[in-house]
C-alpha cells in the first residue's frame, strides 16, 4: 500500500493543486490567519473597493471543517481525480480550459441577483461532479453504502442530500447548470454539428507548456526547448473535446 506521500505525488495536477488550495484555505481560515469576510465574493467590493483577489478566493473556499467540508474534499479526490485521468488523459490543458471556463461562468452567474452565490467553492466541486457522471453515466455508485444508483443521477442525489441535512439548493444546482453548459458546448454540441466552441485557446496549452504540467497530447504548441532531450511529452494523436 502507497503512504500518503507517494498517493498525493500520484494525483494529476489540477486536481492536486484545486484540492490543495481548498484543503490550504480551509485551513488557514481555520487557524485565523485568513478571515471569512476576506474570501467571500461580492462584486461592490471587488468594483468599488477593487478587492480582485475576491474572483478568485471564492471559488477555493468549500467551508469550514464539517461533514461538508470532508465530503466536498473526497469528491475531488475522488471524482476530479478519475475525470482527470480518464476522460481527459493525456489533455491537461483541456481539464485546465474546463477548469477556467467553470469558474468564469459561476463568477458570471453569481452576478446575477437571484443567483447570487457568495462561496463558489461548492458549485466547482458539483460542476465537477457532474461532467464526470456524464462522461461515466453507467457507473455504479454506492451512496453511504445504502443505495446504489448510476453515476448519471449522483450529481442530482448529492443535491438532495444537501437540501436533507440543510444546505441551500443554490450552490449545488449552479455547478450542475455549468457543467451542464460545458458538457453540452464541449461535447453534445460539436458531436451533432461538427463545430466545437469549446476549443481550448492557444493561450492555455502555452501555460501547460511553458510550466510542463502534465501532458497534453494534442498541443498545438510545443513545450521549451529541453538541451538534455530532444523531446518533449507534448505530442500525440488528437482527442475529442479539442479537435479543429
Amino acid at each position: 500500500m502507497s503512504s500518503p506521500a507517494e498517493y498525493y505525488n500520484s494525483l494529476p495536477p489540477i486536481s492536486k493543486a484545486y484540492g490543495t488550495l481548498c484543503l490550504l484555505t480551509t485551513i488557514l481560515v481555520r487557524v485565523q490567519i485568513l478571515k471569512l469576510n476576506f474570501l467571500y465574493l461580492y462584486y461592490p467590493f471587488v468594483f468599488k473597493n477593487f478587492e480582485i483577489w475576491r474572483l478568485f478566493t471564492s471559488l477555493i473556499f468549500l467551508g469550514p471543517f464539517s461533514i461538508n467540508f470532508g465530503i466536498r474534499l473526497l469528491m475531488i479526490a475522488r471524482y476530479g481525480v478519475m475525470l482527470e485521468k480518464g476522460a481527459f488523459e493525456k489533455r491537461t490543458a483541456d481539464f485546465l480550459w474546463m477548469m477556467i471556463f467553470g469558474a468564469t461562468s459561476l463568477l458570471v452567474l453569481s452576478a446575477i441577483p437571484m443567483f447570487n452565490t457568495y462561496l463558489l467553492g461548492i458549485p466547482m466541486v458539483n460542476m465537477l461532479l457532474y461532467v464526470w457522471s456524464r462522461e461515466n453515466p453507467n457507473a455504479q455508485i454506492s451512496i453511504y453504502g445504502l443505495v446504489q444508483l448510476r453515476s448519471f443521477y449522483l450529481p442530482w442525489a448529492m443535491l438532495a442530500l444537501d437540501v436533507i441535512f440543510g444546505s441551500s439548493l443554490l450552490p449545488g444546482l449552479e455547478g450542475i447548470m455549468v457543467g451542464h453548459l460545458y458538457y453540452f458546448l464541449a461535447v453534445l454540441h460539436p458531436l451533432a454539428t461538427g463545430k466545437n466552441y469549446m476549443k481550448t485557446p492557444k493561450w492555455v496549452h502555452k501555460i501547460v507548456a511553458r510550466f510542463k504540467i502534465g501532458m497534453q497530447a494534442n498541443s498545438p504548441v510545443r513545450p521549451p526547448a529541453n538541451n538534455n532531450t530532444g523531446t518533449g511529452p507534448f505530442r500525440g494523436r488528437s482527442y475529442r473535446l479539442n479537435q479543429d
